[in-house]
């Protein structure tokens, strides 16, 4: 099946120079032209174009500058914006970072290069794609494909949201598992407003690394003089859970005299406080949060048996972001668009390599680590993008040399022969097919090949680079 066409809108007085570059792109584009430099009827295409292609060559005066900046604040007031190319007739830095301030997704110069161009638009119909992804998720009308504040588009994530849409009203304990930072907590909380007992309380504890006595006493709380410093009776998170939900984490923690404490008040549903003889009933729904292996526990000694099968009534697993990374780019945005807002800053989108650097690592720290790198690059960016340098170190290794490119010629210059020298490897140097892999003249492939110093010689020496680059146009 044929991928659909990157639909561009562009933005043009010079008809003649719309219909080259459209001829030029070839194959996989469908360019429309507007009527001048003014929105027009592209008001009735906004649920057609991926892209705006904007045309100011001509832009030498202020006055064109200004005209131009209110076509993009326009198009940028339109529901959902698609990203804007600007097309430039001279390399002007002071214009180029008023043109990225004022919301360009790219600037490219008079002529354009029609492999950069198709590159650049790759890019841009990526971003549109994940933007619409994201409205989409965020939309009345799918949000039963969510749970709530989580949002999840893969297959995994969808399945265990399907699966808790029918736990979750039915009164049964529920084990969560899954790594650290995978959103447990908000998944019980999600079960919890989809419950019966959706007007009582949600009471969240964790067991992780806590004393024994110091547990056992946020748990059931204590009478007044029950041991030195008690000096007020305090209710305990059962008491708080009554009519409502408990949510304990990390319940693999919890110490085993503890354990069977635990048991005996699922059993009873009743408690005495420590150093009291009242007997205290009480209703409340369990839900329970752990990243340990309770079966292994099980049968170690270290988790009681009858405890493990009366918490795992029902079992959500949570996975992990490292195998649902196709997700990343959408909880990125999700990410930067909250915090953007909650720190009342003008970030927009993520370069090229950062959002390329987010999709390569491995995120030990699953969600939890992606939100609070994207708050960080949010509060570092000064501009619309955040580049790859606002991410942290961990993330930029094997990035860091494209960062000290002294010019954007020479990093493009770096990609073209990279990805020229890929093509040509997997056609086995049969350069027609390259070209038609390209999607560009033989004749011009030859000229690239001598202008970029490319030999079959190369292969074994640029051999390492070839992964790089095919990752990187997983990004097109």
């Amino acid at each position: 099946m044929k991928p659909e066409p990157i639909h561009i809108w562009f933005c043009s007085s010079d008809t003649g120079f719309t219909q080259v570059v459209a001829r030029a792109l070839g194959a996989g584009y469908d360019v429309r032209q507007s009527d001048g430099l003014n929105l027009g009827s592209a008001r009735e295409q906004e649920a057609w174009w991926n892209v705006v292609l904007l045309d100011l060559r001509g832009a030498r005066s202020e006055e064109d500058l200004e005209t131009g900046l209110r076509l993009m604040d326009e198009i940028n007031q339109t529901p959902l914006p698609p990203p804007i190319i600007v097309v430039l007739n001279q390399d002007d830095h002071s214009l180029t970072s008023k043109l990225m301030g004022a919301g360009t997704f790219d600037t490219l110069h008079s002529p354009p290069d029609m492999v950069d161009l198709r590159l650049i638009l790759r890019r841009a119909d990526k971003y549109r794609r994940m933007e619409k992804e994201l409205h989409r998720l965020h939309s009345p009308e799918h949000v039963a494909e969510n749970l709530y504040e989580m949002l999840g588009c893969s297959e995994p994530m969808q399945q265990m949201f399907a699966l808790a849409r029918k736990v979750g009203p039915c009164d049964v304990n529920v084990l969560i598992t899954g790594d650290t930072g995978t959103g447990k907590e908000l998944l019980a909380r999600a079960m919890h407003r989809l419950s019966s007992r959706v007007e009582g309380p949600f009471v969240a504890f964790s067991c992780a690394n806590l004393p024994e006595t110091l547990v056992e006493d946020e748990l059931f709380g204590h009478e007044r003089g029950a041991f030195t410093g008690a000096m007020t009776m305090r209710r305990g998170r059962f008491e708080d859970a009554d009519q409502g939900t408990l949510f304990l984490d990390e319940v693999g923690d919890l110490p085993l005299a503890l354990q069977a404490k635990l048991l005996r008040v699922l059993q009873e549903r009743s408690f005495q406080r420590l150093g009291g003889n009242a007997l205290i009933t009480v209703n409340f729904r369990l839900l329970c949060a752990t990243n340990s292996n309770l079966t292994e526990m099980v049968a170690q000694g270290k988790f009681r048996e009858d405890l493990y099968y009366r918490i795992n009534v029902m079992e959500l697993h949570m996975p992990p972001l490292r195998e649902r990374r196709e997700e990343v780019p959408v909880l990125a945005q999700h990410f930067l668009q909250r915090f953007a807002n909650q720190f009342g800053k003008n970030v927009k989108r993520f370069s090229r390599l950062a959002l390329h650097s987010l999709e390569e690592y491995t995120w030990p720290g699953n969600v939890r680590e992606l939100e609070n790198i994207v708050q960080r690059a949010v509060v570092l960016a000064g501009k619309p993008t955040i580049e790859i340098w606002h991410l942290p170190s961990n993330l930029r290794n094997g990035f860091e040399e494209i960062r000290t490119v002294n010019s954007y010629e020479e990093e493009v210059r770096d990609f073209r022969r990279r990805m020229v020298l890929r093509t040509l490897c997997e056609c086995n140097w049969n350069k027609a097919e390259a070209a038609r892999v390209l999607g560009i003249a033989r004749g011009y492939l030859h000229r690239l090949i001598n202008q970029l110093e490319i030999h079959p010689t190369h292969f074994d020496k640029d051999r390492n680079v070839l992964e790089e680059v095919s990752s990187y146009t997983r990004l097109m």
